[in-house]
């Protein structure tokens, strides 16, 4: 079995766990279980050790056996993630070309939710800041990556996913992310005023949460969620994907959180423009 990052062996860990307490709460033995899955009983000893990750159709056969049907959506959720969700930075070090296109597949989602205490998110970020940004990563990591101006050419072809005018964007920010002097005045200046040109999409909303707002909730990470099925949060080591229906439903009652204490149309312009004359 190839290595894995703690992270993905605790998520196999808990899985396994979760299927030994549905085999004991049922009452059965795995002798009784594999009998009646028309299995090894090997096979559920290393489902419940955590030695083999079980597919889609072990879960289904393990929970219908075992009489909690309703357990099959989570934790398939949950074993998809074990096996493939959570990406170290180090393994897309090389590309970061590679780092954009991971994701192409959430783009066709027909609705985008994004939240960010830190940038600008990436649907109406500029290739000026693109750029700076990936160049600030590869600094980070130090990352040998060398294709960075490949990869915000593939960052700005996923507008076109928004400009069919079939997918809807909302965008939370903190009103610090108008105010960092993360990149060089030019590169901010431009994107700043990009953002009062982006604000006007029909499909697009953007939120300003004003750095003086009374809230009741305050996010840690920046994440994205795409349709209804998908997280996408971004930690210092990794792009942690969440797709367990009941952690999707916390990111999104923490979105319309946050998009309760944020302001918007002539509000967040004002912010903007305000931000920008701090810099002319």
């Amino acid at each position: 079995m190839p290595s894995q990052s703690s992270s993905v062996q605790q998520a196999r860990r808990a899985i396994a766990d979760r299927l030994r307490e549905i085999l004991r709460d049922s009452g059965l033995t795995s002798r009784a279980l594999a009998r009646e899955a028309d299995w090894e009983e090997s096979k559920c000893s290393r489902l419940i050790n955590g030695r083999t990750p079980p597919s889609d159709e072990d879960i289904r056969v393990w929970c219908t056996v075992c009489g909690v049907p309703e357990e099959i959506p989570n934790l398939i959720a949950a074993s998809r993630n074990a096996a493939s969700a959570y990406l170290e930075w180090r393994r897309v070090n090389r590309s970061q070309k590679h780092m954009q296109n991971l994701a192409l597949k959430l783009f066709s989602e027909p609705r985008y939710r994004f939240y960010s205490s830190n940038l600008v998110p990436w649907p109406l970020q500029v290739p000026a800041y693109m750029r700076a940004v990936m160049l600030r990563f590869n600094d980070f990591h130090e990352n040998a990556a060398t294709d960075v101006e490949e990869a915000v050419q593939v960052r700005v072809a996923r507008r076109r996913f928004l400009e069919d005018g079939m997918r809807s964007c909302a965008l939370i920010i903190e009103e610090t992310v108008l105010r960092n002097r993360l990149f060089d005045d030019d590169t901010t200046l431009e994107q700043l005023r990009y953002l009062l040109v982006g604000m006007r999409q029909p499909n697009v909303s953007l939120g300003v949460i004003p750095v003086d707002a009374r809230r009741i909730h305050r996010a840690i990470e920046t994440f994205h969620i795409y349709g209804d099925t998908t997280v996408s949060v971004e930690l210092t080591s990794a792009i942690l994907t969440i797709t367990q229906p009941w952690e999707v439903a916390l990111y999104e009652r923490s979105f319309n959180r946050l998009a309760g204490s944020a302001v918007y149309g002539a509000t967040a312009e004002g912010l903007i423009r305000a931000a920008i004359a701090a810099l002319e």
